[in-house]
């Protein structure tokens, strides 16, 4: 009924520190478990002045010890910034440790100076994209393979016959051309429409069966909280909703478009907006779920301090679930 997404931004405006957050996130993991969450999602980015996760697949396999059933993604990361090789290695670990629990959403990123970073060229994404998923591919069969001259071979082989679950993130043609290609289901931003149809054009061209195309409808609510006095939560938690979203648009830009993105300039306007942020009272998130199926949330979302954060993940395990 409900999911649980962490990006562990942590700005100066929060009074919360590192150690706080990540331990926060582990407690919420094995709490939402318990509770009835139907997936953990932790993302990927690099070089960001609030410390959003770079490292998903630590969080993940930390996730993965406090857990035993729950199903953990990490959405997106950023596959052209990784080698491959050792990628291949790290994931078929955690796919046996984690008893085949952790899934992929595979995408080309959209920073420059994450490229820069890692000493990639932004303008030859795409082709390296390519590369590495072929390299996936070859690493997980256990067998010998080559990646830009180097031999390698990968073991031990992932638990999960032909590796961990795979989609491929994007909003684009040549994404769903990529996601074809590649055998792949997607899962997009949101804000083409004509994407399902688009994919699928493009699996039928080549001739390969199209998987789950995951398409947000252009109002999804993104990030929910719960609470019985709205107006005091947006007092509250407003700036951190605030600080998250004025950072993705500054990164998304005016091109990049996806229904996680707001352009409020304001927590008043925010709120206003209803849009991808939203304080729901028990009754509209009881509503919400049953209109859409799920409740996302991200609780510490914006460096949020736990003991914000807390209130609204109890009154959806007390007020919320027993009524739907």
């Amino acid at each position: 009924m409900f999911i649980m997404r962490f990006d562990m931004r942590l700005p100066a405006m929060s009074p919360a520190g590192s150690a706080d957050l990540y331990a926060a996130a582990l407690d919420m993991a094995e709490w939402a478990e318990q509770h009835g969450c139907l997936q953990l999602i932790v993302s990927e980015h690099h070089g960001s002045d609030d410390g959003y996760l770079p490292a998903p697949l630590i969080l993940a396999a930390a996730m993965a010890g406090r857990t035993r059933s729950i199903g953990i993604q990490l959405a997106a990361l950023v596959l052209p910034l990784h080698d491959p090789v050792s990628l291949a290695e790290e994931m078929a670990v955690l796919d046996i440790a984690s008893n085949g629990r952790v899934s992929y959403v595979l995408a080309v990123g959209y920073r420059p100076e994450e490229y820069a970073m890692f000493g990639h060229d932004f303008a030859d994404r795409g082709k390296r994209m390519d590369k590495c998923l072929e390299a996936l591919r070859h690493a997980w069969t256990g067998e010998p393979f080559e990646f830009e001259g180097r031999s390698a071979r990968v073991t031990p082989t992932p638990l999960t016959p032909q590796g961990p679950g795979l989609l491929l993130g994007g909003n684009t043609r040549a994404a769903a051309r990529r996601a074809a290609r590649f055998g792949l289901g997607m899962l997009t931003q949101g804000s083409n429409s004509e994407m399902v149809e688009i994919y699928e054009r493009e699996c039928r061209k080549i001739g390969t069966t199209p998987g789950a195309c995951i398409n947000p409808p252009g109002d999804t609510v993104t990030t929910a909280f719960v609470a019985s006095d709205p107006d005091r939560a947006w007092a509250e938690l407003g700036p951190y909703l605030l600080h998250d979203a004025r950072s993705y648009a500054a990164w998304l830009g005016d091109h990049n478009k996806a229904v996680t993105r707001s352009t409020a300039s304001s927590v008043d306007e925010l709120r206003e907006q209803q849009g991808p942020y939203r304080v729901f009272t028990p009754q509209q998130a009881v509503e919400h779920i049953k209109q859409t199926g799920f409740l996302i949330t991200q609780p510490l979302c914006g460096g949020l301090p736990p003991e914000l954060a807390w209130p609204s993940l109890k009154l959806i395990a007390g007020e919320v679930l027993p009524r739907v």
